[in-house]
């Protein structure tokens, strides 16, 4: 039988070393996990049974295995001591059986995105960002319908433009919207996706360095890699805009959610694996869901494609459409919305569409 693995790892330090270890989730500090995570060694999490091919009926196992490190422990270290943690961990998959692996979270985008990590290992090694792209334009094109916003006419805004995934989200959307913001820290990487989309997109393109610009947006995706939650505020968003966190860890501050009752915030779209997949682990999502950089690998797994495939800083357009094409053969597709962990229901919707229309938005 055909296998994968995939890489994840704690972003919420106690809350998922929690989901494997209980006790020391409880008697351990943020700042104690932080370092004791440089000494511990890769973790098996569970096996992945069930997924099945809605085309070919072909069926793969797989294997979630975990990296220790958090996010803030991967950038405080030297690239060559996290690259080795994750090789090691790839080192498992390998033993395991795994025909090819997939990186999660902040394993993804560390250092070169993937591409030495790819060197280090026997087995091809993807990142998942071509799906999780072209799922978090998928989700956000769907949430504009849910809040009426007419998206030929709309504002939209992606922060983290100058990024791998943020280029290609950006010139995605530059295909619906009127007018696109390619927001980011500097403007040079941004006025170069500017050059590369004036002239074959429909949208007007605008550069910032200044998040207040989001208050013109009806549309946010934002994909940056930091590793706090504040890069965007309550302050910064206008009454009844979506706001598509794809970032790991996210973007969006949790005062949004406490604040801001007149804003649709959502995490980038959940995906239905299809199969009664069952994985031996609560990763914090409904059962027979995914995130999007979990169902690449799977998907390439259904394909017979065990290759190295998603790697790198530069993502292009024809790569998520094909994956996209190949997911959607295989049976996956976006399943709805969740935000700060949590399933967003029609009623929650309902209540931020009502919301607007008190604030006269």
């Amino acid at each position: 039988m055909d296998s994968f693995a995939f890489i994840i790892h704690p972003i919420d330090a106690k809350r998922d070393v929690s989901r494997k270890f209980p006790f020391l989730g409880r008697v351990l500090t943020e700042k104690q996990i932080d370092f004791f995570s440089t000494f511990f060694p890769p973790v098996y999490i569970s096996e992945i049974e069930g997924i099945r091919s809605e085309a070919t009926g072909k069926e793969i196992k797989g294997w979630f295995v975990a990296c220790p490190y958090t996010p803030r422990r991967m950038l405080s270290l030297p690239e060559k001591t996290v690259y080795r943690k994750i090789i090691q961990t790839g080192k498992m998959a390998e033993k395991l059986g795994a025909m090819t692996l997939g990186l999660g979270a902040f394993t993804s985008v560390v250092g070169d995105a993937g591409i030495s990590i790819a060197q280090g290992l026997d087995i091809p090694v993807t990142t998942g960002d071509a799906y999780t792209i072209s799922i978090a334009v998928e989700a956000i094109r769907e949430a504009a319908k849910l809040m009426d916003i007419e998206i030929a006419q709309a504002t939209a805004a992606v922060v983290g433009a100058g990024g791998s995934i943020g280029r290609v989200c950006a010139e995605l959307l530059a295909d619906d919207v009127k007018t696109l913001y390619l927001l980011g820290r500097t403007a040079e990487p941004l006025e170069k996706v500017r050059k590369k989309l004036d002239g074959s997109s429909q949208a007007e393109i605008r550069v910032s360095t200044d998040l207040s610009r989001l208050r013109d947006a009806d549309l946010i995706l934002t994909v940056t890699s930091a590793v706090h939650d504040d890069v965007i505020r309550p302050e910064h968003l206008r009454s009844g805009s979506v706001v598509c966190d794809v970032a790991r860890p996210r973007d969006v501050s949790a005062m949004v959610a406490a604040a801001r009752d007149d804003i649709l915030v959502i995490d980038g779209g959940m995906v239905d694996v299809p199969g009664a997949v069952d994985f031996h682990f609560n990763f914090g999502f409904p059962a027979g869901k995914a995130y999007a950089c979990m169902a690449e690998t799977m998907a390439l797994a259904l394909e017979g494609r065990f290759e190295d495939y998603t790697l790198g800083k530069d993502i292009s357009r024809e790569r998520v459409d094909e994956i996209t094409a190949i997911a959607k053969k295989h049976g996956f597709r976006l399943s709805g919305f969740r935000s700060f962990e949590k399933e967003v229901t029609a009623a929650q919707i309902e209540a931020v569409r009502r919301n607007v229309r008190k604030n006269g938005a």
